[in-house]
């Protein structure tokens, strides 16, 4: 299966900023590990601090048989309504990723208006967030919607 792993804003700078909703890895040591548990899928990674440029991305997803993507989109969650459309428009099953728990967090970061738009949000389980979203394409989306490998 091909993964399209996609990173919004400040996702960069993960293990200099706020280590108790983010932890102390920085991404590259995160997609690592997640290509090591998912030996068998490609895993493609994306990550921009620039709107226009995530909903290019995601744009192009379907003419590179991407077959399910994961999205943490950061601070876009909640206010994006371009990425949120390019999204909805997707043919692929695309899943929500937070590092922290957004719904124990300020009020203005406990509503995403992509979350209804896409088939599921995992939330507050850190770098464990992106290994249930990848795992749950491997066992249940291609089975149930009938994707190829």
């Amino acid at each position: 299966m091909k993964i399209q792993i996609l990173n919004g804003p400040n996702l960069n700078r993960l293990a200099t900023r706020e280590e108790k909703f983010y932890g102390k890895e920085d991404f590259e040591l995160i997609l690592t590990w997640l290509v090591e548990n998912f030996p068998e899928h490609e895993i493609l990674y994306f990550q921009s601090n620039i709107e226009g440029e995530i909903i290019d991305r995601i744009q192009a997803l379907p003419e590179e048989n991407i077959e399910g993507l994961v999205i943490n989109p950061g601070a876009y969650s909640h206010y994006s309504i371009a990425i949120r459309d390019a999204i909805e428009a997707l043919p692929l099953p695309v899943i929500e990723v937070h590092l922290s728990n957004i719904y124990s967090r300020e009020p203005f970061r406990q509503v995403s208006v992509i979350s209804p738009v896409v088939m599921g949000v995992i939330s507050g389980l850190g770098k464990e967030s992106y290994r249930l979203a990848i795992d749950y394409f491997k066992h249940t989306v291609k089975k149930k919607i009938g994707f190829k490998s």
